[in-house]
């Protein structure tokens, strides 16, 4: 009873806070407070400790640079920190075993500070989720009690990191398949454990996919679900006897499964051709069972392919169809769709091109869910601001120096409609105008400085987490139209920042005041050396 109790009780509670704050707890349940690492808690310890937890922070979240080798990324993941900030609470059992894990001299008035705080006093601005993204410019930039701030910066770089690397990998796959195919994610298979599996057919399908085979995603997401029959199903048939003399060079018991199949799925018949021989048994055995379907009044829907050289069994597969619509006078046959899979990656894809291929559907897993090519994005968590003064992190490696203080961004558009280049201010800096010339500087480098006279600008951080400012909070949007959000991000894109090979990098800046800022904290809080 005091277990059913105990249930009732976190339903009601998830039930209020859901309706308090208008955001539901996070998709996955391992997503809780303790989700972070330890240094969190002793840092926040050491802040309390010194009265420094309530002082007030800001951080940027952001990335160094692009991965997969090309210029540019796809945003995903903050839907999830949402859901995080929205239900950040510690429970009895959480604070247990923090106290447990931390050195027992850690005084009790640590414990319950922890014990009341919640994300009421933090704010959170962001790019909007599906949007293309570059290195340096704030994903997220989070404001807040710098204790409280810093035990979120784990899970936020958790939840962005693989979102965003595994979105951009789906969009770079949909860039070189082209918009006319189809594309199926098949990856919960080879994805690392259920978490990955899940996350992965989400943001495939944010960042271009058009269905996916896992079923808990489809459940969860809304995700269409796309699936055929494996191998085993076929080979599981024996040879029938009844079929026996038809066709002297196929493998009747692949006949007879295919027979099985489209008796049950009469409607959606899909063969897997591969198990025997393609050319030799696997296509004439569906023709077999896709005409006489035709004959009962149905449609064969197609084939899969999954091994042997896709783009001339494809083409052959085609050949054979149109020539069966021809001679046989079959409306369409010609067109059934052709499903390729087998290990397949933008480099293989791209080869299929390249030798031409009727491929009209690829399913990818491995390569696209585990993001084989790169298996992190690298982003970041930074301190750019404490008490209204600015902080920068410094480094001998250029690339790792941070943008110190809060910042507006803003993409600026040519004539074109293209995006020329992303420009940071300082946050009190007039925005920039349509039609007014601007001086767009390289962060760190002297040289590197263009004018540009925007036809549009967009600011890209809006407020989506407003805790006590009373600012109007950014409504998240529901995937399917985060998805139209991003293919219309990339279709923006000059074609030469979205190529696969040499890709020409898009112009990242700062506005001349922010530049003469930065060089001056620089050199304020860079240690000067002596000579002996």
């Amino acid at each position: 009873m005091a277990a059913a109790a105990a249930v009732s009780v976190a339903d009601v509670s998830k039930k209020e806070n859901k309706r308090a704050g208008g955001v539901d707890w996070p998709s996955n349940p391992m997503v809780t407070p303790l989700l972070t690492d330890l240094y969190q808690f002793t840092m926040a310890y050491a802040y309390w400790k010194a009265g420094k937890h309530q002082e007030r922070a800001v951080f940027d979240l952001y990335f160094r640079r692009n991965p997969f080798g090309g210029e540019y990324t796809v945003f995903a993941g903050l839907e999830e920190c949402i859901k995080l900030i929205a239900n950040f609470r510690f429970t009895e059992d959480d604070i247990s075993f923090i106290r447990s894990s931390l050195p027992p001299s850690c005084e009790v008035g640590f414990f319950d500070y922890l014990r009341n705080i919640d994300c009421s006093d933090v704010e959170l601005y962001a790019i909007s989720e599906g949007f293309v993204v570059f290195p340096k410019i704030p994903l997220v930039r989070i404001e807040g009690p710098v204790a409280v701030v810093q035990l979120l910066e784990t899970a936020l770089v958790n939840l962005i990191n693989y979102a965003s690397l595994v979105a951009t990998n789906a969009a770079r796959h949909r860039f070189v398949a082209g918009k006319s195919k189809l594309l199926i994610e098949y990856g919960l298979r080879r994805a690392q454990g259920p978490d990955g599996g899940v996350g992965a057919s989400k943001y495939c399908y944010m960042g271009g996919f058009d269905a996916t085979s896992n079923v808990t995603a489809g459940k969860l997401y809304g995700i269409p679900l796309r699936g055929t029959l494996s191998h085993a199903f076929v080979s599981s048939f024996l040879r029938s006897h009844i079929l026996g003399g038809i066709f002297l060079e196929t493998n009747r018991s692949e006949l007879a499964a295919f027979t099985s199949y489209a008796l049950a799925f009469p409607k959606n018949f899909v063969a897997l051709v591969d198990t025997y021989d393609v050319m030799k048994s696997g296509i004439p055995n569906f023709c077999a069972v896709a005409l006489a379907l035709n004959d009962l009044g149905y449609k064969a829907l197609g084939i899969r392919l999954d091994s042997g050289d896709l783009a001339y069994l494809s083409r052959e597969s085609r050949s054979i169809f149109q020539a069966i619509e021809k001679e046989l006078r079959v409306p369409n046959f010609g067109k059934i769709t052709i499903t390729a899979s087998n290990d397949l990656n933008e480099e293989t894809i791209d080869a299929l091109n390249k030798q031409g291929h009727e491929v009209d559907l690829f399913g990818i897993g491995t390569h696209l869910v585990t993001c084989y090519a790169q298996p992190a994005l690298g982003v970041v968590f930074k301190l750019v601001e404490i008490n209204n003064q600015p902080r920068i992190k410094l480094s001998e490696d250029i690339s790792k120096v941070s943008i110190p203080c809060k910042k507006r961004c803003y993409r600026l558009y040519g004539k074109e409609g293209y995006p020329l280049v992303d420009i940071m201010t300082r946050e009190n800096e007039l925005p920039p105008k349509v039609g007014e010339r601007i001086l767009c500087r390289h962060p760190f480098t002297e040289s590197k400085r263009a004018y540009v006279v925007p036809q549009r600008v967009e600011e890209l951080m809006k407020c989506f987490w407003p805790g006590r400012s009373g600012k109007d909070r950014e409504e998240l949007l529901p995937i399917k139209q985060i998805r139209e959000q991003c293919m219309k991000q990339l279709e923006q894109m000059r074609p030469d920042h979205m190529r696969r090979l040499n890709p020409t990098p898009y112009k990242v800046s700062v506005s001349a005041k922010l530049y003469d800022f930065i060089h001056s904290l620089w050199l304020n809080e860079a240690p000067v050396g002596e000579l002996q």
